[in-house]
Formats: structure tokens, sequence, C-alpha cells
């Protein structure tokens, strides 16, 4: 809380001057008479770069009315046009409109001012983002940039270019197009524009290269973006920054630092920007997909849904790894109906109809989608050659189409190609993708040697990457055995945030500490080890199911006397192991069992006692619906209480 020696007004003013947001927050909003419109328009700012969106929307509503009772059109207008601006990403469109139109009658009987510029530039938002009417976009953000020369006005003249490259990218004329974001983004890099304008800039800059997947641009704009947040040291917005930042790490096979900058990123977003965040969440979505966490994955992808966001192709790619190729099907066909206005949008989701119509043996509508993807790969180049992101998809969907004709001459030619484009970009995962298909190709031209080089060096990336089911479906090309078969627990203390409020941090510790001790010691007793803590748990690992079920039995019973409770759950089945890790389709069913288990119970799946022995009783067998699974899982409760 800033102290205020003098006049709290004039004092903010100059806070807001030195872009000291929070100083000028805490100054503007004690002031307890009435501000005036100037003030409650820099009130707004230093809650918007602050953190504060429901606020900022406030102060500038009362800007607006203010301006208009100080009889000052052009600035109503302007604080208008500043609103349909913020309510755009967060995608309520009706304001959006409602304040576009405002501001526009405001100015219907003005001389030609930089505020009709202005209001220019939101139309184009209008007609390209949202009609995709990409011709109107242009020849808005063309009258938007004469009045921005007119007036010399840089903020302007940057958001009227940026939008123009985006809509010509979109109309496939990306030379043009990324030209002008070069242009416009320059002008934020070094120094020219406003905060809000330098926001927009970098992030449809970067939005529009990696959309068409011209990833070294987008990777040289992200970093300059990064700086430019660093140095402004504002919050909210500069969320959008770590999406992109996410996007490049994924990319580049970094893909633990990119799901903690996608998780940040969403966290700091949402409040600003629904678009941006939908898109982080599917990031989020994506990651965990490829590292078979199906639930978690699922969680991603709806949070996207929620906020707007198609989650396609990911959803669909995880209904074919969960074996719901019908679903997957039904899924990117509705998809692929409903994004005309967006080709780019489009072309990305045509490599997944290619995989989803191989898997359910359509062989003809795999290759149309990949005729159709070829089209629109040749339609948006730049310089004259394809982007990675099309044409390395494209070649890798072509060697899949040739590997299911047999055409295994084609297939080693796509997969050569997809290769060195995947290669050259820097992208491991899609590079390994490319070397499998590269590896079968060789084993059907009787080249083994070759084969298992190239599955080795694909297999060596997806165990790095943590891509699971990658790894075990390389590992049966080579004839390894892809996973092992143990007897998994999942432990939880029960109401453990009620037990942390009640005994404070201090007693809770001693709590964990307590529990840390026992269940270690029932664990190790009985063979198991203890792979890691989850939260306010264990995760163990066992040889055998009734080694777990009497540790579980162990654990409970040295709990009676205590003043918390656990649940757990036991299940056996195949995980890969990732050095003193385990991930995979038994441990996640493990964790799921354990979810489901109540205060001081034992959950196991019957089919883990399947020919076992254990001396204690079990409650009737009851299917369990799992998330992220299809099939139900018989389960059953251990009697354990009263038997020595």
């Amino acid at each position: 809380m800033v102290e205020a020696v003098g006049d709290p007004v004039a004092e903010g003013r100059e806070a807001v001057r030195r872009k000291a947001w929070e100083d000028a927050y805490q100054l503007l909003s004690s002031v307890s008479g009435t501000l005036a419109a100037d003030d409650l328009r820099g009130l707004a700012e230093a809650a918007f770069w602050s953190g504060r969106q429901d606020e900022a929307l406030a102060a500038r509503e009362r800007a607006f009315k203010a301006y208009l009772d100080e009889g000052d059109r052009l600035q109503a207008a302007d604080i208008a046009l500043r609103l349909a601006l913020d309510y755009f990403p967060m995608g309520n469109l009706p304001l959006f409109r409602g304040w576009l139109a405002k501001g526009e009658r405001l100015l219907e009987e003005e001389p030609e001012s930089l505020e009709h510029g202005r209001a220019a530039v939101v139309r184009a938002v209008q007609a390209g983002e949202i009609m995709g009417k990409f011709d109107e976009a242009i020849a808005d953000t063309q009258r938007a940039f004469e009045i921005a020369k007119r007036f010399s006005d840089a903020n302007l003249q940057a958001l009227a270019l940026v939008i123009q490259g985006r809509s010509l990218v979109y109309k496939g004329e990306l030379d043009a197009g990324l030209a002008l974001l070069d242009e416009a983004s320059t002008s934020a890099l070094t120094g020219e524009l406003d905060a809000f304008s330098s926001t927009l800039v970098y992030c449809m800059t970067i939005t529009g290269a990696q959309g068409v997947g011209d990833f070294d641009r987008a990777r040289q704009w992200t970093e300059a973006a990064n700086r430019w947040c660093d140095i402004e040291r504002t919050r909210g917005f500069p969320g959008a920054c770590r999406v992109h930042r996410s996007e490049i790490l994924w990319l580049g096979g970094e893909w633990d630092e990119a799901e903690r900058e996608a998780i940040d990123a969403c966290s700091e977003l949402e409040a600003y920007n629904a678009f941006t965040t939908a898109a982080g969440y599917y990031q989020i979505g994506e990651i965990r997909r490829r590292r078979g966490d199906f639930y978690a994955a699922e969680e991603a992808y709806r949070k996207a849904h929620d906020l707007g966001r198609e989650p396609q192709p990911g959803q669909a790619l995880l209904r074919l790894a969960q074996g719901k190729a019908g679903e997957a099907a039904a899924a990117l066909g509705r998809s692929l109906g409903d994004d005309g206005k967006d080709p780019l949008a489009r072309a990305r989701r045509l490599p997944a109809q290619v995989d989803v119509s191989l898997a359910i043996g359509d062989v003809e509508m795999a290759k149309a989608a990949a005729t159709e993807l070829e089209e629109l790969t040749d339609r948006f180049r730049v310089g004259g050659e394809r982007t990675p992101l099309l044409d390395g998809a494209l070649q890798v969907s072509l060697a899949r189409i040739a590997a299911a004709e047999e055409d295994w001459p084609a297939a080693e030619a796509a997969a050569r190609a997809a290769l060195a484009v995947w290669a050259r970009v820097g992208a491991p995962y899609e590079a390994a993708e490319a070397r499998v298909a590269l590896g079968m190709a060789y084993e059907h031209k009787g080249d083994r040697k070759g084969a298992y080089a190239e599955y080795e060096a694909a297999k060596a990336t997806f165990e790095r990457l943590g891509a699971v089911l990658d790894a075990q479906r390389t590992m049966e090309l080579l004839g390894e055995t892809a996973a092992t078969h143990r007897t998994f627990v999942f432990t939880d203390i029960v109401d453990s945030t009620k037990l942390l409020d009640a005994l404070g941090p201090e007693k809770w510790k001693k709590v964990l500490d307590r529990h840390d001790e026992l269940l270690s010691k029932a664990i190790r007793q009985q063979g198991g080890d203890v792979i890691k803590h989850t939260g306010d748990g264990f995760f163990a690992a066992f040889d055998t199911a009734p080694a777990a079920v009497e540790a579980a039995v162990r654990i409970q019973r040295s709990l009676e006397d205590e003043i918390f409770a656990v649940r757990i759950g036991i299940h056996s089945g195949e995980a890969l192991e990732r050095g003193s890790d385990y991930t995979g389709r038994g441990v996640n069913v493990a964790a799921r069992i354990g979810a489901l288990a109540g205060t001081g119970e034992i959950l196991v799946s019957t089919e883990s006692l399947d020919g076992a022995s254990i001396p204690y009783s079990l409650s009737e067998p009851r299917n369990a619906e799992l998330k992220g699974f299809t099939e139900a899982v018989p389960i059953a409760s251990v009697g354990y209480r009263g038997i020595e």
C-alpha cells in the first residue's frame, strides 16, 4: 500500500506516467471523492496492468460516462472502442459489438479524427477475426492506417498493419502478410508503442506465424515478446507471452517446461483473454495425451472447450488412443464441417483425419484428407516454400497411407521427406514419428538393420519425452518387452485440507512426518518400493498383489489410533518403467481406484487377485467406471477389520 504524503490524485497521475501500475492503482483508488474522466482512465489502466480486470472494466465504464458528462464525445468514443477491445478476447461478443456501436455512433457527427481510425481497427477485428470477411478487414485497416499517418500515431499504424497482415495470411497471401506482421512487431520492439498496442501486436504476430508453421519467425518473436513482458513487469496480459513460449517449448521437446509455462499462463490470463487461455489449456491437453495421461488430458481439453476453443484434433486422437475410433471419426467429422472460415485450422486437423480413417480401415477417406491437406500446403507457402507445420504433417500422412497400401517405396520416400522437415525445424517428437514410418518401410524391404536403427532412435526420443504409448509401440516393433507387470498402490490422506486448516502448518507437518514413517515402514516390510510422494500420499509398487494387499492392511491397522485416515487403491497391470518411476495404463487404473476408496478403505481390482490367495474377505465385486477408460473395472473392498 502506497502512503500518499501529498495529493493522491497528483501522485497517482505521476505513477501512471511512470507506468508504476500498482502504485497508481493504490493512489487513485484511495480517493474518496469523484475522479475526473482522465483520472478514471488512468485508474482503469493501473487496474488493468496490475491484474484487476473487473475493476479496470468498471473504471473504464465510469470514465466513459464522465467524458460524456464533460461533453467530450471524442474521448468517450475512444473509451467505448477500448472497452470493445477489452471484451473481444474475453469472448463476450455482445458487449464487444455493443461498445463498438456506441463508439461509432458518437463519432458520426464529429470531424475525422484519430478516434475514427481506431473505430476502423475495431471494425477490422470484427470483420476478420469474427466473421472471416478478410477483404472487409483489409479495407478497414487501410483506412485506419491512412488516418494514423495523418495524425502521426505509431500505435494505430502498428495495429492497422498487424490486423491487415493477419487477414492477408488467412487469405493465403503469406509473404505479404508476414512482412506486415514483422513490420508491426518491429515497432513494438523499438519501444514506439504503448503497452496495450505492443501486447496485441506481439500476440497477433506470433499466432499468425505459428498458425502457418513458420516456426523460426514465431520463435524469434516469442523471445522478443518475453523480453518485453519481463521489462514491463505487468500482470495479466503477459500470460499470453507464456502461452506462446509454451508452444515453442513443446515443439522443441521441452515438455515439462512447456506444461509449467502453460499452467502458469492459464492461471494468470483467464480473466483477460479467454481465447489465449483456451489455447493454453489445449496445449496442456496435447502434452498429457502424448504422455498417456488420458484423464488429465481430457480435463484440459474440456477446459479449452468451455472457453470456446474447439478441442480438435487432440480430443479425437485421445479417443483413438482409448480405442474409440468411431467416436474419434465422428468428432473430427463435426469439427471439419465447422471450420470453413479458417483453412489453416482445417489443415491442422486433416492429419488426424488420415490417422482415424486408417484406423477404421477407410483408406479412401484417408487419401481424400491427404489430397486436401496437400492443396492447402501448396496454398500456404512462405517465400515459395512449403511451411514445415503443414508439409511435415503431410509427408507423415502420405507415408502412413502408402504403408496401408503396402507401397513401401512411396512410404520410404514420404517418411524421408518428413524426417528432413522435422529435423530441420528441431521438432523431436515429430521426427521420431517419421523415423518409425521410415523404419517400417526399411523392414518391409528386408533391411532389418536399417529399420532397427530408426526404431532405436525413435524409442530413445519417445522415452526422453515421456511419450509412453509411442515408446511402447516402438519397443514392440523392436521385439522388446514394452512394459513390466507389477502391482501398484496409491494412498491418500482423507480430508487433508480440512486437517491442515484445523491443525495449522506446524502441527500438520508433524502429522505428515508420522504418516510418512508409518506408511513407508509397512510398504518396505512387504517388499514394496516407494516410488514417490503424491501430494498427501504415496505411490508404491510391489511384485505381487498379495504383498500389496498385506502392506495396505498393515497401513490401515497402524493408523487406528491416529488423527488422520487414508484411502488406498490397488491394481496389477502393465506399465512402462522410466528410471525409478512408472507410467502407463496400470498406474493410471490404480490411481483412479484409489480416488474411489472411502475413509479407511482398501479397494482392489478383482483381476489383480485372480489366482492369488489372501487371508482377508472381499466385498461383492462392483463395476467401477474410471475416468479416461472405456471399459468398467471390477473392484472390491478388502475386509481387514477384526482379522489378525
